[in-house]
Protein backbone atom coordinates (compact mmCIF):
# COMPACT_ATOMS: atom_id res chain seq x y z
CA UNK A 1 0.00 0.00 0.00
CA UNK A 2 1.81 3.04 -1.30
CA UNK A 3 2.48 5.76 1.21
CA UNK A 4 1.92 3.96 4.50
CA UNK A 5 5.59 3.40 5.21
CA UNK A 6 6.95 6.30 3.18
CA UNK A 7 4.70 9.19 4.19
CA UNK A 8 6.26 10.55 7.35
CA UNK A 9 6.47 13.79 9.32
CA UNK A 10 9.65 15.26 10.75
CA UNK A 11 9.77 15.51 14.54
CA UNK A 12 11.84 17.96 16.56
CA UNK A 13 13.69 14.93 17.98
CA UNK A 14 15.13 14.30 14.51
CA UNK A 15 13.03 11.20 13.91
CA UNK A 16 10.43 10.80 11.19
CA UNK A 17 7.05 9.40 12.25
CA UNK A 18 4.79 7.51 9.82
CA UNK A 19 1.70 9.64 9.30
CA UNK A 20 -0.77 6.74 9.59
CA UNK A 21 -0.70 4.35 12.53
CA UNK A 22 -2.84 1.55 13.90
CA UNK A 23 -4.37 2.38 17.27
CA UNK A 24 -5.07 -0.52 19.63
CA UNK A 25 -7.10 1.21 22.33
CA UNK A 26 -9.91 -1.11 23.46
CA UNK A 27 -8.48 -3.90 21.32
CA UNK A 28 -8.67 -7.01 23.53
CA UNK A 29 -5.38 -8.52 24.59
CA UNK A 30 -4.27 -11.86 23.20
CA UNK A 31 -5.10 -13.10 19.74
CA UNK A 32 -7.28 -10.11 18.78
CA UNK A 33 -4.46 -7.59 19.22
CA UNK A 34 -1.88 -9.91 17.65
CA UNK A 35 -4.02 -10.50 14.60
CA UNK A 36 -4.85 -6.80 14.16
CA UNK A 37 -1.18 -5.78 14.36
CA UNK A 38 -0.20 -8.62 12.02
CA UNK A 39 -2.85 -7.55 9.51
CA UNK A 40 -1.68 -3.95 9.67
CA UNK A 41 1.97 -4.80 9.19
CA UNK A 42 1.12 -7.14 6.33
CA UNK A 43 -0.57 -4.38 4.33
CA UNK A 44 2.19 -1.87 4.97
CA UNK A 45 1.51 -0.05 8.23
CA UNK A 46 4.73 0.76 10.05
CA UNK A 47 3.30 2.58 13.09
CA UNK A 48 1.57 0.95 16.07
CA UNK A 49 0.17 3.01 18.95
CA UNK A 50 -0.41 1.29 22.31
CA UNK A 51 -0.32 2.23 26.00
CA UNK A 52 0.27 0.49 29.29
CA UNK A 53 -3.37 1.00 30.33
CA UNK A 54 -4.57 -0.76 27.17
CA UNK A 55 -3.25 -4.06 28.54
CA UNK A 56 -1.95 -5.26 25.18
CA UNK A 57 1.70 -4.21 25.06
CA UNK A 58 2.79 -7.86 25.29
CA UNK A 59 0.73 -8.72 22.22
CA UNK A 60 1.92 -5.71 20.22
CA UNK A 61 5.54 -6.69 20.82
CA UNK A 62 4.88 -10.33 20.00
CA UNK A 63 3.09 -9.47 16.77
CA UNK A 64 5.88 -7.17 15.62
CA UNK A 65 8.49 -9.87 16.28
CA UNK A 66 6.42 -12.53 14.53
CA UNK A 67 5.87 -10.31 11.48
CA UNK A 68 9.43 -10.55 10.25
CA UNK A 69 9.50 -6.77 9.76
CA UNK A 70 12.75 -5.31 11.06
CA UNK A 71 12.42 -3.60 14.43
CA UNK A 72 13.88 -0.35 13.16
CA UNK A 73 11.25 -0.26 10.39
CA UNK A 74 8.31 -0.18 12.84
CA UNK A 75 7.38 2.88 14.91
CA UNK A 76 6.07 1.82 18.32
CA UNK A 77 4.45 4.26 20.74
CA UNK A 78 3.41 3.56 24.30
CA UNK A 79 2.25 5.80 27.13
CA UNK A 80 2.73 6.56 30.81
CA UNK A 81 -0.48 5.94 32.73
CA UNK A 82 -1.85 8.22 35.46
CA UNK A 83 -1.09 5.87 38.36
CA UNK A 84 2.57 5.80 37.30
CA UNK A 85 3.10 9.55 37.12
CA UNK A 86 5.81 11.33 39.08
CA UNK A 87 9.56 11.19 38.44
CA UNK A 88 10.62 7.87 39.97
CA UNK A 89 7.42 6.00 39.15
CA UNK A 90 7.58 7.15 35.54
CA UNK A 91 11.09 5.79 35.16
CA UNK A 92 9.98 2.42 36.52
CA UNK A 93 6.87 2.44 34.34
CA UNK A 94 8.90 2.63 31.16
CA UNK A 95 10.99 -0.32 32.35
CA UNK A 96 7.76 -2.28 32.78
CA UNK A 97 6.44 -1.29 29.36
CA UNK A 98 9.71 -2.18 27.64
CA UNK A 99 9.68 -5.57 29.36
CA UNK A 100 6.08 -6.16 28.26
CA UNK A 101 6.84 -5.13 24.69
CA UNK A 102 10.06 -7.13 24.64
CA UNK A 103 11.99 -4.10 23.40
CA UNK A 104 15.11 -2.17 24.32
CA UNK A 105 13.48 1.13 23.36
CA UNK A 106 10.25 2.67 22.14
CA UNK A 107 10.10 5.14 19.31
CA UNK A 108 7.76 7.44 21.22
CA UNK A 109 6.81 7.64 24.90
CA UNK A 110 3.92 9.88 25.87
CA UNK A 111 2.47 11.19 29.10
CA UNK A 112 -1.03 9.81 28.65
CA UNK A 113 -2.94 12.45 30.61
CA UNK A 114 -2.06 15.84 32.19
CA UNK A 115 -2.30 14.78 35.84
CA UNK A 116 -2.25 17.92 37.98
CA UNK A 117 0.66 18.15 40.39
CA UNK A 118 2.60 15.31 38.74
CA UNK A 119 2.85 16.05 35.04
CA UNK A 120 5.94 18.27 35.32
CA UNK A 121 7.85 15.66 37.33
CA UNK A 122 6.73 13.04 34.85
CA UNK A 123 8.09 15.17 32.02
CA UNK A 124 11.50 15.39 33.72
CA UNK A 125 11.53 11.59 33.76
CA UNK A 126 10.68 11.47 30.07
CA UNK A 127 13.50 13.89 29.33
CA UNK A 128 15.85 11.49 31.11
CA UNK A 129 14.69 8.35 29.27
CA UNK A 130 15.07 10.23 26.01
CA UNK A 131 18.65 11.15 26.91
CA UNK A 132 19.29 7.50 27.76
CA UNK A 133 17.93 6.38 24.40
CA UNK A 134 15.17 4.22 25.86
CA UNK A 135 12.59 6.50 24.25
CA UNK A 136 13.79 7.84 20.90
CA UNK A 137 11.18 10.63 21.01
CA UNK A 138 8.97 11.89 23.86
CA UNK A 139 5.71 13.76 23.96
CA UNK A 140 2.34 14.19 25.61
CA UNK A 141 -1.26 13.15 25.11
CA UNK A 142 -4.47 14.98 25.96
CA UNK A 143 -2.59 18.21 26.69
CA UNK A 144 -4.58 21.27 25.66
CA UNK A 145 -3.20 24.79 25.40
CA UNK A 146 -3.13 25.56 29.16
CA UNK A 147 -1.38 22.28 29.97
CA UNK A 148 1.16 22.85 27.20
CA UNK A 149 1.85 26.43 28.27
CA UNK A 150 2.60 25.24 31.80
CA UNK A 151 4.90 22.49 30.51
CA UNK A 152 6.74 24.69 28.03
CA UNK A 153 7.51 27.21 30.77
CA UNK A 154 9.71 24.70 32.60
CA UNK A 155 10.65 21.97 30.14
CA UNK A 156 14.24 21.61 28.95
CA UNK A 157 12.96 19.75 25.91
CA UNK A 158 9.87 20.60 23.88
CA UNK A 159 7.50 17.64 23.35
CA UNK A 160 7.92 16.14 19.90
CA UNK A 161 4.25 15.13 19.76
CA UNK A 162 0.88 15.95 21.28
CA UNK A 163 -1.74 13.24 20.79
CA UNK A 164 -5.32 14.48 21.20
CA UNK A 165 -8.79 13.58 19.98
CA UNK A 166 -9.29 15.35 16.63
CA UNK A 167 -11.91 15.17 13.91
CA UNK A 168 -13.70 17.75 11.76
CA UNK A 169 -16.23 17.83 14.61
CA UNK A 170 -13.54 18.55 17.26
CA UNK A 171 -10.68 20.60 15.89
CA UNK A 172 -8.89 22.06 18.96
CA UNK A 173 -7.62 24.96 16.89
CA UNK A 174 -6.02 26.90 19.77
CA UNK A 175 -4.05 23.85 20.88
CA UNK A 176 -3.00 23.04 17.32
CA UNK A 177 -1.85 26.62 16.78
CA UNK A 178 0.36 26.49 19.88
CA UNK A 179 1.78 23.15 18.75
CA UNK A 180 2.58 24.60 15.33
CA UNK A 181 4.29 27.56 16.97
CA UNK A 182 6.61 25.23 18.91
CA UNK A 183 7.17 22.58 16.25
CA UNK A 184 5.05 19.95 18.03
CA UNK A 185 3.50 17.39 15.67
CA UNK A 186 -0.15 16.68 16.46
CA UNK A 187 -1.53 13.15 16.40
CA UNK A 188 -5.28 12.58 16.04
CA UNK A 189 -6.77 9.76 18.05
CA UNK A 190 -10.37 8.61 17.55
CA UNK A 191 -10.23 10.22 14.07
CA UNK A 192 -13.41 8.36 13.05
CA UNK A 193 -15.55 9.89 15.85
CA UNK A 194 -16.15 6.46 17.42
CA UNK A 195 -18.72 6.06 14.67
CA UNK A 196 -20.85 8.90 16.03
CA UNK A 197 -20.74 11.01 12.84
CA UNK A 198 -20.22 8.43 10.09
CA UNK A 199 -23.75 9.11 8.90
CA UNK A 200 -23.29 12.89 8.72
CA UNK A 201 -24.68 14.15 5.41
CA UNK A 202 -21.79 16.51 4.62
CA UNK A 203 -19.15 13.82 5.12
CA UNK A 204 -21.22 11.34 3.13
CA UNK A 205 -21.62 13.84 0.30
CA UNK A 206 -17.86 14.40 0.16
CA UNK A 207 -17.30 10.65 0.22
CA UNK A 208 -19.73 10.19 -2.67
CA UNK A 209 -18.01 12.90 -4.73
CA UNK A 210 -14.53 11.43 -4.30
CA UNK A 211 -15.65 7.80 -4.51
CA UNK A 212 -14.27 6.86 -1.11
CA UNK A 213 -15.58 5.64 2.22
CA UNK A 214 -16.58 8.06 4.95
CA UNK A 215 -13.72 6.74 7.08
CA UNK A 216 -11.21 7.44 4.31
CA UNK A 217 -12.53 10.99 3.95
CA UNK A 218 -12.19 11.69 7.68
CA UNK A 219 -8.67 10.30 7.73
CA UNK A 220 -7.64 12.15 4.59
CA UNK A 221 -8.90 15.39 6.16
CA UNK A 222 -6.45 14.80 9.00
CA UNK A 223 -3.55 14.04 6.68
CA UNK A 224 -4.13 17.21 4.66
CA UNK A 225 -4.05 19.22 7.90
CA UNK A 226 -0.61 17.76 8.64
CA UNK A 227 -1.80 15.44 11.41
CA UNK A 228 -0.74 11.92 12.23
CA UNK A 229 -3.92 9.81 12.19
CA UNK A 230 -4.47 6.71 14.32
CA UNK A 231 -7.51 4.75 13.12
CA UNK A 232 -8.43 1.68 15.15
CA UNK A 233 -9.93 -1.54 13.82
CA UNK A 234 -9.58 -5.27 14.36
CA UNK A 235 -10.96 -6.25 10.94
CA UNK A 236 -8.29 -6.87 8.28
CA UNK A 237 -10.43 -5.44 5.46
CA UNK A 238 -11.15 -2.27 7.43
CA UNK A 239 -7.50 -1.94 8.48
CA UNK A 240 -6.51 -2.10 4.81
CA UNK A 241 -9.21 0.39 3.79
CA UNK A 242 -8.13 2.84 6.51
CA UNK A 243 -4.60 2.78 5.13
CA UNK A 244 -5.59 3.45 1.53
CA UNK A 245 -5.31 7.22 1.76
CA UNK A 246 -2.54 8.30 -0.57
CA UNK A 247 -4.09 7.82 -4.00
CA UNK A 248 -6.66 10.59 -3.69
CA UNK A 249 -6.96 14.12 -2.30
CA UNK A 250 -9.74 16.33 -1.02
CA UNK A 251 -10.14 19.57 -2.97
CA UNK A 252 -10.55 23.00 -1.37
CA UNK A 253 -14.32 22.76 -1.48
CA UNK A 254 -14.33 19.47 0.40
CA UNK A 255 -11.79 20.67 2.98
CA UNK A 256 -13.77 23.85 3.60
CA UNK A 257 -16.98 21.88 4.05
CA UNK A 258 -15.32 19.56 6.55
CA UNK A 259 -13.62 22.43 8.37
CA UNK A 260 -17.05 23.98 8.91
CA UNK A 261 -18.30 20.98 10.92
CA UNK A 262 -16.75 22.00 14.25
CA UNK A 263 -19.16 21.30 17.11
CA UNK A 264 -16.92 20.47 20.06
CA UNK A 265 -17.79 16.75 19.85
CA UNK A 266 -15.76 14.92 22.51
CA UNK A 267 -16.30 11.17 22.31
CA UNK A 268 -13.85 10.11 25.03
CA UNK A 269 -12.08 11.90 27.85
CA UNK A 270 -12.28 15.68 27.87
CA UNK A 271 -8.97 17.18 29.01
CA UNK A 272 -10.60 20.62 29.11
CA UNK A 273 -11.94 19.52 32.49
CA UNK A 274 -8.43 18.78 33.81
CA UNK A 275 -6.84 21.69 35.74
Amino acid sequence: MSGLADTTLQLSSGARIPQVGLGVWQTPSGATTRQAVAAALEVGYRHIDTARIYGNEVDVGAAVRASGVARDAVWITTKLWNADQGYDRALRALDTSLESLGLDYVDLYLIHWPVAGKRLDSWRALERVHQEGRARSIGVSNFLRPHLEELLASARQVPAVNQIELTPFLQRRETRALCAEHGIVVEAYSPLTHGKRLDHPVVNDVARRVGRSVAQVLLRWGLQHGLVVLPKSTKPARIAENGTLFDFTLDDRAMNELDALEEGLVTGWDPAEQP
